[in-house]
């Protein structure tokens, strides 16, 4: 049992729950644990595009990252001094893509904390495009199970996810169903590989696209693998200058939810005690 209250080691008793459509809720929130200070050895972070990440990645640039593509998976990786290890892997969109990363990450050895984290659809106005959200509670629409996350401030933030790419219209439906949050295609299956592997599980999500903002159907580019086919949204797009300012404003929400995003990555890998970060920089806690 780790100093949260989580068991170790005991996937069977995860996947009897899940078998059964039971509340999974092995991951307590920090602030009900006695020791706040307990330290990771791998920290594995989980996103779907390299874009979500280019903050966090760049901040540490300096640290010196070492980066690696496996099929479709990239996989960054950054080893302090004292051992701890932050690996970052971006699969691709969906679940099945997410899973494959989480799979690259976990062959040179077990995680310790896995954070699903990159961009979100919301499903409220109060769930503003271009910020970042600690997520509390994961909800997988294919299946209606339920996942609670680790968070910083007992953060009660609904995230729904999706098969697809949630338009206008699959917004509102999904609000009716779950109410106000979050919409994302992968943090459900991270949750559900956590719970089975008896981990503390984190989820932050960055607002890229409003309740009420009218965009493109993104389905139609994502490939059976979860690769964003680029080049044919690009070649989309420019036939179609009616969508032009609402890309605008996606693209410059996006950067700034990216940017949102590092920013709440450090204070969980902080508050896990595997960085400190004097002057705003992170550095190795000794």
């Amino acid at each position: 049992m780790d100093a949260c209250g989580s068991v170790r080691g005991d996937p069977g008793s995860a996947s009897s729950a899940l078998d059964q459509g039971a509340t999974v809720a092995r991951n307590k929130p920090w602030s009900s644990c006695s020791d706040r200070t307990t330290r990771m050895t791998r920290a594995a972070i989980i996103a779907a595009m390299p874009g979500e990440l280019k903050p966090f990645l760049n901040e540490n640039a300096k640290e010196g990252w070492a980066h690696e593509r496996r099929g479709n998976v990239h996989l960054w990786r950054l080893t302090w001094a004292n051992g701890n290890e932050w690996v970052a892997a971006c699969g691709g969109a969906g679940v099945a893509a997410a899973t494959r990363a989480f799979a690259e990450v976990e062959k040179e050895g077990p995680v310790d904390l896995v954070i699903s984290t990159g961009w979100a659809g919301a499903l409220g106005d109060e769930f503003a495009a271009g910020r970042a959200f600690d997520v509390g509670k994961v909800v997988d629409a294919r299946t209606g199970e339920r996942f609670e996350a680790s968070t910083l401030s007992h953060a009660d933030v609904l995230l729904v996810t999706s098969p697809i790419v949630a338009g206008e219209g699959e917004k509102q439906r999904l609000t009716a169903s779950y109410g106000g949050g979050l919409v994302d295609m992968e943090a459900a299956g991270v949750a559900r590989l956590a719970a089975m592997r008896g981990i503390p599980f984190c989820c932050v999500k960055g607002v890229s696209d409003g309740f009420r903002d009218r965009l493109p159907d993104f389905n139609r580019f994502i490939s059976p693998g979860g690769e964003f086919r680029l080049a044919g949204f690009i070649l989309y797009s420019l036939m179609r200058p009616w969508h032009w300012p609402a890309l605008v404003r996606m693209g410059e929400n996006s950067r700034k939810a990216a940017g949102e995003i590092a920013e709440l990555l450090y204070e969980i890998l902080n508050e896990r005690g595997i960085i400190s970060k004097p002057n705003g920089y992170p550095d190795l806690q000794h």
